[in-house]
């Protein structure tokens, strides 16, 4: 029975471990996801002004505005997806700890035959 209450604790412990972990993974996506959000806006604000250059202006500069602009966007679309990706639920879920409650219980199981 010591054994078994000593197994639990060991179990309780092993997942409070690996929820810090998973938070700290929500922690680097929500922050991957908001460096996206900003690369965005700053691209939406290069692009229109390079629109706006364009059309004003038929010159090499405004195109090289644009091309900055295209860059930032593809910048944040890429951090957007990696900050997506790592909060899918199946990233967050502690499976460690899972397959662990599952040999420790198969283990109880041959203990108390």
């Amino acid at each position: 029975m010591r054994e078994t209450s000593e197994l639990v604790q060991t179990e309780l412990r092993m997942v409070r471990t690996e929820m810090s972990d998973k938070v700290s993974q929500v922690e680097a996506g929500a922050g991957s996801l908001a460096a996206g959000g900003i690369c965005l806006l700053v691209a939406l604000f290069v692009l229109a002004q390079a629109l706006i250059v364009a059309l004003g202006e038929v010159i090499g500069d405004s195109w090289a505005a644009l091309l900055v602009g295209i860059v930032i966007a593809v910048i944040g679309v890429a951090l957007l997806a990696k900050g997506k990706k790592n909060l899918e639920p199946n990233r967050l879920t502690p499976n460690r700890t899972a397959r662990q409650f599952g040999k420790d219980s198969d283990l109880v199981k041959e203990q108390t035959r």
